[in-house]
């Protein structure tokens, strides 16, 4: 029993302690706020100390001059006012503490999740995500707030009376501390069985969570095809888990705890006043016996505090657990190549790549691409083409092959050279609930003439200036006061606000209207020049002016050249060609 107990110790400590050492930079306050509740523990103390000297010593001897009784009563009252001052500034301090931890722990996790592998977010649902950085960091703030701040008042408390009751009389304080270790035995069981329980509680907050998540954001969807009650049921379902594993823990706290506690309190009592009857007449006073007995319920009180905190320390363990996976999960590798691209030069050898081991998505592609070329990429859907403009982001490590920009490992590259030489407007661009400044700015020291200047390129000069503030104008939700090809062009203006030397349009022209097509053409003819472009095309017809056009087909590389090279071979590309053609005569009889 003693090894197991000790083995979940030790798999508890490192998180623990890890949690604790968030109050480094608060040891000043967190001291301040100890020193503290110590002298409240002592100034309440004393409180039933000056009573049992006032029943023994005048009560019990009917002296009562008024003097001195008056005397007893202010030291009393100011005794109790002292120990509530106390209380309220060790309050303060701990939660400003708290608090101060939350902070930092938040901005911890969240940077963590900033710097995680995109394929994390392949899997990883996003409501798990955000629970993680607000439920957990939550339950983490109760560490210090409450856990701590009982334990150390508790301990406080605790200690001051076992040193009044061992000064007042050793053998009731002996009786009175056969409590200890059956609390401490109380505590164990409830730790033993408590632990899975929480885990799984918190584990299905999580998940409630990520259902809300999905729902807010698939409305749209769930109210169109008549899934509202499929999914109110599937949440229903993953309530009901939670309230019944919620119940799990009340039972065991309302078993283990509060109830049992009060009871052998109740038989610590009866074991002093057997003593009490059975001592000699006169050892012991009744002032004694109040005080005893007045330490007793307050000592019943901490320790009940103490074991029902047990709980929230379990919740604050495992949320710990829960956040330092996150943060010591595996991070975006970068390279220390801090020369910036000067050329956009690209060159693929022998690469080949797949998501997992069971398929592979490309298989050995070889590309060249010099500098300030256009090249399209085009494919049936499933080809490799977004997939090889993720690999170009960086955004994958490879599994075979090597790219190169500027003739230099792309892995080599820092973050700060790849992100900046390096830029993709992809089929369904973020739009933020901001202004059109910061939509475009997005946090970079970029003056409102730069941004401007982007938004003419872009072809977007004249809506926003039409707008109520024009760039100050605030975007609603996801941009939905913005057609699909305001919000890509919007996208293209961000990343032209600062050119890159490699731009990467992912199917940016999909899902577009023939004037949002031609708004795009014009503004790619004129930075044509600026960068390397990278255009993974759906309409050909956007395509059409590109060095180097390259069909994709199960992840390999079937045909390249220009367009009129391509529509010679009468091969895969003139087929997708000619079925545009088509598709384009039908919507024009129609």
């Amino acid at each position: 029993m003693t090894t197991n107990k000790n083995q979940k110790f030790r798999q508890l400590w490192p998180t623990l302690k890890r949690l604790l050492a968030y109050g480094a930079p608060y040891r000043k306050p967190l001291s301040l706020a100890a020193l503290l509740l110590w002298l409240a523990a002592g100034a309440e103390v004393c409180g039933p100390v000056l009573i049992s000297y006032f029943i023994d010593n005048m009560v019990a001897k009917n002296i009562m001059p008024p003097g001195k009784v008056a005397a007893l009563a202010v030291v009393f009252l100011l005794l109790q006012i002292l120990a509530a001052t106390l209380r309220y500034n060790q309050a303060l301090l701990f939660n400003r503490a708290a608090v101060g931890v939350v902070q930092t722990i938040r901005s911890d996790v969240m940077d963590a999740a900033l710097k995680q592998p995109i394929a994390i977010f392949d899997t990883q649902p996003v409501g798990q995500l955000i629970s993680k950085v607000t439920n957990d960091t939550e339950v983490i703030k109760d560490l210090y707030v409450t856990v701590v701040a009982t334990v150390l008042r508790s301990a406080a408390l605790i200690s001051a009376m076992l040193i009044a009751m061992f000064s007042l009389d050793w053998r009731m304080a002996l009786v009175a501390m056969a409590i200890f270790p059956v609390v401490l035995v109380l505590m164990s069981i409830y730790q033993r069985y408590s632990t899975p329980v929480i885990r799984q509680v918190r584990s299905l907050l999580a998940d409630i969570n990520n259902r809300f998540n999905e729902a807010i954001s698939g409305m749209v969807v769930l109210q169109q095809f008549r899934q509202q009650v499929r999914f109110g049921e599937q949440l229903g379902e993953t309530n009901r888990t939670h309230y019944m594993m919620r119940l799990k823990t009340l039972r065991l706290e309302s078993l283990l705890l509060r109830p049992l506690l009060s009871l052998i309190s109740a038989l610590v009592l009866s074991g002093l006043l057997m003593l009490f009857g059975f001592s000699p007449e006169g050892s012991i006073g009744v002032g004694v016996l109040y005080a005893f007995i007045n330490y007793l319920s307050r000592l019943n009180e901490p320790l009940i505090e103490l074991a029902s905190q047990q709980a929230m320390l379990q919740q604050a363990v495992v949320a710990g657990e829960r956040i330092f996976e996150l943060m010591d999960g595996e991070q975006q590798k970068y390279g220390d190549d801090n020369q910036p691209l000067l050329s956009g030069k690209i060159d693929i050898r022998d690469l080949s790549f797949s998501y997992n081991r069971s398929k592979t998505v490309l298989s050995d592609i070889n590309l060249s691409v010099p500098s300030r070329d256009f090249i399209a990429l085009v494919g049936h859907t499933g080809s490799g083409k977004s997939t090889l403009a993720n690999l170009l982001m960086g955004y994958y490590p490879l599994s075979k092959g090597e790219i190169c920009l500027d003739d230099r490992p792309l892995h080599s590259l820092s973050h700060q050279v790849l992100r900046t030489g390096v830029a993709m407007v992809q089929q369904d661009p973020v739009v933020l609930a901001d202004t059109v400044y910061a939509n475009v700015a997005l946090g970079r020291a970029i003056s409102e003439e730069q941004v401007w200047e982007a938004l003419r390129i872009s072809q977007l000069e004249t809506l926003i200036k039409a707008m109520p503030s024009d760039i100050n104008t605030v975007l609603g939700e996801q941009g939905n006061n913005l057609s699909v090809g305001q919000k890509q062009l919007l996208a293209l203006a961000r990343v032209l606000v600062q050119t890159p030397e490699i731009l990467i349009l992912d199917e940016a022209t999909a899902n577009i209207d023939s004037g949002t097509e031609q708004a795009i053409h014009r503004a790619l003819s004129a930075i044509r020049h600026k960068t390397t472009l990278v255009v993974i095309a759906h309409r050909l017809s956007t395509i059409v002016e590109a060095d180097q056009i390259v069909v994709l087909n199960r992840g390999q590389i079937v045909e390249r050249g220009t367009h009129h090279q391509l529509l010679m071979q009468k091969g895969r590309y003139y087929q997708m060609h000619q079925l545009q053609l088509a598709a384009t005569e039908l919507e024009a009889q129609a």
